[in-house]
């Protein structure tokens, strides 16, 4: 019995049979020498597979194969083992070990760095503040004015590393809060990006600043006392915006710094440092500039929203959200224009100021864009457009006060001063 299965399995194993379903019984057997044994039988249905044709092969005759032996290369082959040298093609990616940036390439990197596109926040109000105070002195006996040029330059140059110094302070205390670290249209990244060493980046900031108070110290001079109460405070606020124990602009007051800083602060200290006092007007004068200077820093945090968020920074915008952070912007925006208007309606107003509202198109862009958009590169965007409409604005203020200070006085002027 063992025999005949084991002959059926190899015979269906060798012809290629497979079986469906096994099916065993077991039937009692009788033996002489004890109790029934039981006997296993099997019952198989098999199902033979369907024949294959085997895959004829292509074959090429033997005389083809010799003579494709028997041609010669078109393209001969020579060593390279003779050859002087091999000139390889340069790598499409560098390795930064590998790779040493030029002079020029260093001073892009820090421009970029050190965010120049920022200073009109600095310059403008210097600028009209200097403007309000030179155009009272024009007068038909002294055509061209009071002006004190080399004050008006040592206040810039302080300004400018002020500026400086608290962007790279920024970047630096924003690096260590990972404030920013990932955002590409933020700062200028010189730590985020690997560029330069952190601790250098303090360094030159805190320089830029001791040479801005300095800077600050000889021009207060000749202002009297209130321009180094009013530099101290720009100096406390250019470092403390971003440093701790308590950031200001982690504690929702970037808007108030930067009112005040770019606004009435800078403004009437370019003021006294022509006149030696200060005058109520050039705060009033000063409160459109302010206002401008607080909508660019808040679009500003609206852009950099989600980061902030994440690292505990606390702005307004993060505060109150998106949909309310518009309507503050719009109160910002329209409340320059305001202003603006506030001082050019009386009887005896200064009239020609309303040439600014020549910007007005610029304005209805940047509120449309604001409304539609909340995406940070968009925002983005905007931003550079109300740095561009802070500029406008002020320009065209100070040559309207230029102009109307020169009017009355061409009468009076010599033949051989006037143009035409």
């Amino acid at each position: 019995m063992e025999k005949d299965l084991k002959h059926t399995d190899s015979t269906a194993s060798q012809s290629g049979i497979t079986s469906e379903s096994d099916e065993i019984n077991t039937k009692p057997e009788k033996t002489s020498s004890g109790p029934e044994r039981f006997r296993a039988t099997t019952s198989t249905r098999v199902v033979t597979a369907d024949s294959v044709q085997a895959e004829e092969v292509p074959t090429i005759p033997i005389g083809s194969l010799e003579t494709i032996n028997a041609l010669q290369p078109e393209v001969s082959i020579h060593s390279v083992a003779s050859t002087r040298s091999v000139r390889m093609p340069a790598p499409l990616v560098v390795q930064p070990s590998e790779y040493r940036r030029t002079p020029k390439e260093w001073l892009q990197v820090w421009i970029d760095g050190i965010r120049p596109s920022y200073l009109p926040l600095s310059f403008l109000p210097a600028l009209l503040g200097t403007v309000l105070a030179w155009t009272p002195s024009i007068s038909a006996q002294n055509p061209f004015g009071r002006f004190h040029l080399v004050p008006f330059v040592g206040m810039l140059i302080s300004l400018l590393f002020l500026q400086l110094g608290a962007h790279l302070v920024n970047d630096y205390y924003d690096y260590l809060r990972s404030i920013d670290t990932s955002n590409a249209l933020g700062p200028g990244g010189l730590i985020q990006q690997g560029l330069v060493k952190p601790s250098r980046v303090l360094t030159l900031g805190l320089v830029l600043l001791v040479l801005g108070a300095l800077f600050g110290l000889i021009v207060a001079s000749a202002g009297g006392a209130v321009l180094y109460l009013f530099g101290l405070i720009g100096l406390l606020c250019a470092y403390f915006y971003s440093a701790p124990p308590r950031a200001l602009a982690s504690l929702g007051l970037a808007e108030v710094v930067a009112f005040l800083l770019f606004g009435p602060l800078i403004t009437m200290g370019a003021y006294a440092i022509q006149t030696g006092h200060i005058i109520y007007s050039t705060f009033v004068y000063s409160l459109p500039l302010g206002l401008l200077a607080a909508a660019i820093i808040h679009i500003n945090n609206m852009r950099d929203i989600e980061g902030d968020m994440h690292a505990g920074k606390q702005t307004i915008a993060s505060l109150i959200g998106i949909p309310w952070s518009r309507i503050w912007l719009l109160a910002l925006l329209l409340g320059a224009y305001v202003v603006l208007v506030f001082l050019a309606i009386p009887h005896q107003g200064p009239h020609l100021i309303l040439i600014a509202l020549w910007t007005f198109p610029l304005l209805v862009l940047i509120i449309s864009g604001v409304m539609r958009t909340d995406t940070p590169a968009s925002l983005h965007m905007i931003m550079q457009q109300a740095l561009k409409l802070e500029t406008y604005f002020t320009l065209l203020l100070a040559v309207a006060l230029i102009i109307l200070a020169f009017l009355p006085v061409l009468p009076h002027l010599p033949a051989h001063i006037l143009p035409f």
